[in-house]
C-alpha cells in the first residue's frame, strides 16, 4: 500500500483518467498474446527440469499449476512458487520438495537472464539505464542502509556473520536436532530441494531448455514494448526503450509485494519521467495498462487453472459405494 501511495501521490487524477479513456486497448490484446506464448514456454521449460527427477508431468498440468501459482502471488508475495509446486505435486504425485529445487533453478536462471540483459544494455546504451539505476535504486538503498547501520559494509558484515553463526549452530546441534520430528522434516525437505537442484546438471534437452529461456525473454520484451503504442505520449518509444522498461519493470516485480503492485507503477512512471520526460500521469497510464492487463489475465486464467486441477482431481476419485 505504501508503494501505491508513493506512485500515485501528487498525481492529477483528471489527466490520469483522460489518458486511460483515450488509450488504444488493442495493444493490450497483443501484449497478452505474447504473455501466453511466454507462459506456455515456461511450463515446457519447467517440465524439462522435472524430467531428470523421473517424472513426466503433462504440459497442461504444469501450465495450470504455474498459473495457479501466479494467482497465489496476488495474495502473498512469492507464495506462488510454493503453491505451484504443491499443485503439480498433488496432481502428478511428485515430491514437492524436489519440485521446489527445480523452481529455485528457474528463478536463478531468470535472475541471471535479466542481469545479462542489463549488462548488454549498459554496454549498448549505458547513458540511459546506468544513471537511472544509480540515482533511483542503488543510491537510495545505499543511503537507507548507511543511515541505519552507519555504513553499508557494516550491514554486509553483520549479514554474513549472522548467516555463518546460524550455519555453525546448526552444525554443532545437528545430532540433537535429528531427534526432533520438526527438524527431521526440515532436513528431509532440504535434501529434496538439493536433489531437485541437481536436475540442471543432468537435463537431457539442453538446447531446447536454452531456446525456451531465450524465447520467454523475447516474449517478455515484446509484451512490455507493444503497450507503449496504447498511449500517445509513449508511442514513439522504440524496442531498445522497451528493453529499458522490461529491465526496470523486472526489478520492480522482484520487490516483496503482491505481484509487484505499487512497485511496478512507481518505478515505471518515474523511469518514463526521468529518462524520456513523459509526465507522471502518462507514465502511470502506461504502467496501469501494462500491469493491470496482465494482472487481470493472470487472475482469470489462474482461477480457471485452479478449478481445472481441483475438478479433475475430484473426478478421478472413485465414487463412494
Amino acid at each position: 500500500m505504501l508503494l501505491l501511495w508513493l506512485a500515485f501521490r501528487d498525481i492529477n487524477f483528471t489527466n490520469l483518467g483522460k489518458g486511460l479513456r483515450e488509450a488504444n486497448y488493442f495493444w493490450l490484446i497483443l501484449s497478452i498474446l505474447f504473455a501466453i506464448f511466454a507462459y506456455i514456454s515456461r511450463a515446457r521449460r519447467w517440465n524439462l527440469l522435472i524430467h531428470p527427477l523421473g517424472y513426466k508431468p503433462s504440459l497442461k498440468n504444469s501450465f495450470y499449476s504455474m498459473m495457479t501459482g501466479y494467482l497465489a502471488n496476488m495474495a502473498l508475495p512469492r507464495i506462488g512458487e510454493i503453491s505451484k509446486c504443491i499443485a503439480l505435486g498433488k496432481k502428478e504425485n511428485i515430491p514437492v520438495d524436489q519440485l521446489i529445487g527445480t523452481v529455485v533453478i528457474e528463478r536463478t536462471i531468470d535472475f541471471f537472464s535479466l542481469l545479462v540483459i542489463m549488462v548488454i544494455m549498459l554496454f549498448v546504451d549505458g547513458s540511459i539505464l546506468g544513471p537511472f539505476l544509480v540515482d533511483n535504486i542503488y543510491s537510495p538503498i545505499q543511503d537507507k542502509l548507511s543511515s541505519f547501520f552507519g555504513s553499508v559494509w557494516i550491514f554486509w558484515v553483520l549479514l554474513l556473520l549472522t548467516g555463518a553463526a546460524v550455519l555453525f549452530m546448526l552444525y554443532l546441534l545437528r545430532e540433537g536436532l535429528r531427534k526432533i520430528r520438526f527438524f527431521v522434516k526440515i532436513f528431509d525437505t532440504v535434501k529434496g530441494i538439493i536433489h531437485g537442484l541437481k536436475t540442471i546438471t543432468i537435463i537431457e534437452h539442453k538446447w531446447e531448455f536454452l531456446f525456451h529461456t531465450v524465447f520467454i525473454w523475447v516474449n517478455y520484451t515484446l509484451m512490455t514494448w507493444v503497450v507503449v503504442f496504447a498511449v500517445r505520449s509513449t508511442s514513439h518509444l522504440d524496442l531498445s526503450d522497451g528493453i529499458f522498461l522490461l529491465v526496470i519493470g523486472g526489478l520492480a516485480m522482484s520487490a516483496p509485494v503482491q505481484s509487484g503492485l505499487g512497485a511496478f507503477h512507481f518505478i515505471i512512471s518515474r523511469g518514463l519521467f526521468v529518462v524520456y520526460g513523459i509526465s507522471l500521469e502518462d507514465g502511470l497510464v502506461y504502467a496501469i495498462l501494462a500491469h493491470e492487463s496482465q494482472l487481470i489475465f493472470g487472475a482469470v486464467v489462474g482461477i480457471y487453472s485452479f478449478y481445472a486441477l481441483v475438478r479433475k482431481n475430484s473426478s478421478s476419485e472413485p465414487a463412494p459405494r
